[in-house]
């Protein structure tokens, strides 16, 4: 039986050495045939030139082409045909023509590139393409007409793995003479390949096409997998021998691809990207084999820095992430991934270049998106693929375990080094380094967004023993976030391309960081809120330096991102140390300093923190602590904290340079609307027994919670009118804030109406407050004045012009007919039936209405305002002869009546003199 194995494997690899005989002898076949068919291409060349001589140029027939019924011979039309990966240059010399591989070849001859040409006239010059076909489809063609060469060299590879096995399996040698034997099968490949190299080359145009690269190339996996075999396997041997091993079968087949075609070089990477799971048989992934596959990669990069065969470079470092993340997902750890992750970069960038500083030209992946003309070099596009897939390998570790997330990490932070300061001669390599910084937020958004490891082992530290100290997690990532910080100033200072994207990424990175730790993390909770503020201080000085370091320069929007990040980060310190009142009166000063910074230095970019700061500002007095704090706490604090504010405010509206036409209008409509809102809260308090708030089914409760959501959409509609480019946004705001104010005002006058209380006893039912000044004034006179000032205020809103006159009129209305009601009724306005002098009372307060309208009609000569005149006049009359006239009797109701009619006649008389005074205005 034993012997009988022997036999196959014998066969086995006598078919590898069976194809490449016929393959040899059908070259040589098709070397004759050539022959033959050149020969007739010269005799029908000459019977032409026969017939043209005794003939004429005039019939001259046109050029016989031949073509190979078997396999087409490269003619020299297609030798000389270049296909680029890339769109050639306008202008001769701009990039060089990249060396054609037998693959274009191929291409060209599946393209069935042909001329002919007559005597008489000269052919054109062939046009180059715009861009040459993918590599998938010159791979495709070439594989297409030489599949042998490709199925040779995988058979003589596998021979050489499976030599190694069956060794292993039957016990025939001893392990050492096992793998030597190996590695001697792979040499005489070799050394087979080099052979026929030598005397007949490695083209595609002599008799032994690719052959000597499919001998070397399966040669070098043979080696690769004897090498595998001894540490893997057997043990003979360490992983710094191993390393070793394959660093000098590496460099073998790099030499050797420099001399040898394309074909080599594919062979040998992905023999050697295969070897390891042929070999190693199942078992679990050893951490070395990283080093490994970068050395893979460094290889195809090696063969490429000569030859230029960018396929080459791709295949490599596909190869090597796929190989790490095979190992990773084998087991052989995270930390042997990550280092693999940040060296493949920094050799995509080295090794194409042949030089230990980075110099690759321009332009860069984000200016040529800016420019959309250029495209960037094969080089740059490279560095930049393998930079973004190293960012997500290790941005996807989030997820690991804390120390494994913070190696992450710190890759992050040396792959931005790398690109920020290795790389500054590079100019097509200055905007990679934003690639890493953007990975470094995300980590820490995943970890504590989503509860990943990193986060809760930091939180776990809250319940930890006083004498305990606090963990380092937080400094750690702080320090990093202000190293990345600190490259991109110091790129940033050698006024490089993209000098203000540096600029504004140092002011980001560190600040970004900070920023999502407070809002995700919550450092305060495990490390104490005076820690914490003391990291956000150092960042906000770090910030500092940067704007003095920046200001010495011309630009002025560089210290300009730098300030906006320092003040900033003050702002959140002190919300982490101060008082409610302290750290409202902190930010409005902050934004006061924003504005003298834009006077002196002339930085409109203050006018971003400007609105950031009155937006925060509104939400702390308005939310949080807001009105429900503004009721209750003491009346010191709370006229502090608004007349701190609103000075704040008026006094950086005055500040500001000209030409900052949106930052005024957000001072100026921020500095009114809460002084509106400071207001009602003073009527309140003064107006209201203390704990009257308490309720919130009350008429005045609900107009109090309508009241800023009633200034907040004056506030809008007034940004909005300045136009730009928040209009919508603003529109939207005011929508929304006008919707709540409309209900809230809605239910006040509606369901929670004093008038419609039944029972004395029920919460809101009674109207506190002394006569004219009660809660009836803060219900529904308050709202009725603000939307009458925002009519006289704000011109030009055409329709909603007039809906707010509408609706503050009739609250206005409501607001005195109610307080004639309390006068005659008391504090319970729901009390049943109507006094007669509360009818008389409504009627002459209905007539002065009347009167003051025909009034301002004339003095206005308004035909319309003198028609709503009459009409509140005719109502009057109305009421007086359907309601009042019955309670009236004996001399009352002549009295009564007689002044009515006096009234009425010296109204009427009014009303025609107006019109007469219309109609000759009009005449004239």
């Amino acid at each position: 039986m034993e012997g009988l194995l022997v036999l196959l494997a014998l066969v086995a690899l006598a078919i590898p050495v069976l194809i490449i005989v016929l393959l040899v002898g059908q070259s040589g076949l098709r070397s004759r045939v050539g022959m033959l068919e050149h020969r007739l291409a010269e005799q029908d060349k000459r019977l032409q030139d026969l017939l043209a001589t005794a003939v004429g140029p005039v019939l001259a027939p046109a050029t016989v082409v031949v073509v190979d019924p078997v396999l087409p011979e490269p003619s020299p039309v297609e030798d000389a045909l270049p296909i680029t990966a890339a769109p050639v240059a306008e202008v001769a010399g701009t990039e060089a023509v990249r060396p054609m591989t037998p693959w274009d070849r191929a291409a060209a001859r599946a393209a069935g590139v042909a001329s002919a040409t007559t005597p008489t006239e000269a052919a054109p010059p062939l046009p180059r393409a715009p861009s040459g076909p993918s590599v998938f489809t010159r791979f495709a063609a070439w594989l297409k007409l030489n599949w042998v060469y490709a199925v040779s060299a995988a058979s003589l590879a596998l021979a050489g793995v499976f030599f190694v096995q069956y060794g292993i399996e039957n016990g025939l040698l001893p392990p050492g003479l096992r793998v030597l034997a190996g590695i001697a099968f792979g040499l005489c490949l070799i050394a087979a390949g080099e052979w026929l190299r030598r005397r007949s080359g490695d083209g595609e145009d002599v008799s032994t096409a690719y052959l000597p690269s499919v001998f070397a190339g399966a040669g070098l996996v043979s080696v690769f997998a004897a090498v595998l075999s001894a540490r893997l396997m057997y043990g003979l041997i360490g992983p710094q021998m191993a390393f070793v091993g394959h660093v000098a079968t590496a460099a073998l087949a790099l030499v050797l691809g420099w001399f040898y075609g394309p074909l080599l070089i594919a062979v040998g990477l992905l023999g050697a990207f295969a070897a390891p799971f042929v070999v190693n048989g199942g078992a679990q992934a050893a951490p070395w084999l990283y080093g490994y596959f970068a050395l893979i990669a460094a290889l195809g990069l090696g063969v490429d820095t000569l030859r230029r065969w960018a396929w080459v470079s791709v295949l490599a470092l596909v190869l090597g992430y796929a190989g790490g993340w095979l190992s990773l997902m084998g087991g052989a750890g995270v930390a042997g991934w990550v280092a693999l992750l940040v060296v493949l970069p920094m050799l995509a960038v080295a090794v194409p270049e042949r030089g230990l500083i980075p110099a690759q030209d321009g332009p860069s992946v984000l200016m040529a998106a800016m420019l959309g003309k250029q495209r960037p070099p094969f080089p740059v596009l490279l560095a930049a693929g393998a930079g973004v897939a190293s960012t997500v390998g290790l941005v996807l570790l989030a997820g690991a375990t804390s120390a494994e997330a913070m190696l992450a990490l710190g890759g992050l932070v040396l792959l931005a080094l790398a690109y920020v300061i290795w790389a500054e001669r590079a100019e097509g390599l200055a905007d990679l380094g934003f690639v890493p910084a953007v990975g470094f937020w995300l980590v820490l958004v995943q970890a504590g967004s989503a509860g990943l490891p990193l986060y809760w082992d930091f939180l776990g530290a809250m319940d930890r023993a006083p004498e305990v100290p606090a963990p380092m997690t937080i400094t750690w990532l702080v320090g990093m976030a202000a190293l990345i910080s600190a490259a991109f100033a110091w790129r940033s200072r050698q006024m490089g391309v993209l000098a203000l994207l540096h600029g504004a990424a140092a002011a980001l990175v560190a600040p970004v960081a900070v920023a999502i730790l407070a809002l995700l993390w919550l450092p305060e909770r495990v490390i104490g809120a005076y820690p914490w503020a003391l990291h956000v201080m150092a960042v906000a000085a770090g910030m500092v330096a940067l704007a003095v370091m920046f200001a010495k320069g011309e630009d002025r929007r560089r210290p300009a991102y730098a300030t906006l990040s320092a003040l900033s980060l003050i702002a959140l310190a002190l919300f982490l140390l101060t008082t409610h009142t302290a750290l409202t009166l902190a930010l409005a000063a902050l934004a006061l300093v924003a504005a003298g910074l834009d006077r002196r230095f002339k930085l409109p970019e203050m006018g971003w923190f400007i609105q950031a700061a009155v937006a925060v500002l509104g939400y702390r007095l308005l939310a949080d602590p807001g009105l429900d704090w503004a009721f209750i706490a003491p009346l010191r604090q709370v006229l502090l904290a608004f007349v701190g504010v609103i000075v704040a405010l008026v006094a950086a509206l005055r500040i500001l340079p000209e030409g900052r036409v949106l930052p005024k209008g957000v001072l100026e409509s921020a500095a009114a609307g809460l002084s509106a809102i400071l207001a009602n809260i003073l009527i309140t308090r003064w107006v209201l027994p203390e704990g009257a708030f308490g309720s919130l089914d009350t008429h005045y409760s609900m107009s109090l919670n309508a009241l800023p959501w009633l200034v907040l959409m004056l506030m809008q509609i007034y940004r909005a009118r300045l136009g730009g480019v928040l209009l919508r946004l603003r529109q939207a705001i005011a929508l929304v804030a006008g919707l709540l104010a409309a209900g809230a005002l809605a239910l006040a006058v509606g369901p929670f109406n004093p008038l419609f209380s039944y029972y004395a006893e029920d919460p809101g039912a009674l109207v506190v407050g002394p006569m004219l000044l009660d809660s009836l004034l803060l219900a529904y006179g308050v709202p009725g004045l603000i939307l009458l000032a925002a009519v006289w205020k704000l011109p030009g809103l055409g329709r909603l012009r007039m809906a707010f006159l509408t609706v503050g009129l009739a609250l206005l209305a409501l607001y005195l007919g109610l307080e004639i009601r309390r006068f005659w009724q008391g504090d319970w306005l729901g009390a049943p039936g109507v006094k007669q002098g509360e009818l008389y009372s409504y009627t002459l307060a209905l007539m002065l209405l009347g009167a003051g309208l025909l009034y301002q009609a004339i003095a206005r000569r308004s035909g319309t305002l003198r028609r709503v005149a009459m009409a509140v006049i005719g109502l009057t009359i109305a009421k007086v002869f359907l309601l009042d006239a019955a309670g009236l009797t004996g001399l009352t109701r002549v009295v009564s009546f007689l002044g009515l009619g006096l009234c009425l006649a010296g109204l009427a008389w009014l009303n025609r003199w107006a019109g007469e005074v219309s109609t000759q205005k009009r005449d004239t």
